[in-house]
């Protein structure tokens, strides 16, 4: 994840949260905002709602290498959160990679070119 940083704090994720735009789908949520910089600052929840922490887990990798795979994709100066829903533990990978694409294209997250 080359043009990512991590967003770590409470208070960036709330003001996301209360701030940002959402898209919803049965197996996440993106929640987004225009950033300040050149950077994508990313975010990944995983309610214990979901499963046990081996689950919980699985799928905060595999969030998380869906979104390492079409970062080039995106287009940089975005805060971004992913949040999965309880669905997201027994759904396979390409569904979940469908999923996030379909929801960056409705919140104009990728790139002009990829449209």
């Amino acid at each position: 994840m080359e043009f990512t940083e991590m967003l770590k704090k409470n208070h960036e994720f709330r003001r996301l949260y209360a701030k940002g735009k959402s898209e919803v789908t049965p197996y996440i949520v993106v929640y987004f905002r225009p950033g300040r910089g050149d950077k994508i600052r990313l975010g990944i929840t995983v309610s214990t709602k979901v499963g046990n922490a081996v689950t919980r887990n699985k799928v905060r990798r595999r969030l998380k290498e869906i979104y390492r795979l079409n970062e080039h994709l995106l287009s940089p100066g975005a805060d971004i959160v992913i949040v999965a829903r309880n669905r997201a533990a027994k759904t396979p990978y390409k569904k979940l990679e469908t999923a996030f694409l379909g929801v960056c294209k409705k919140l104009s997250l990728l790139k002009e070119a990829e449209k």
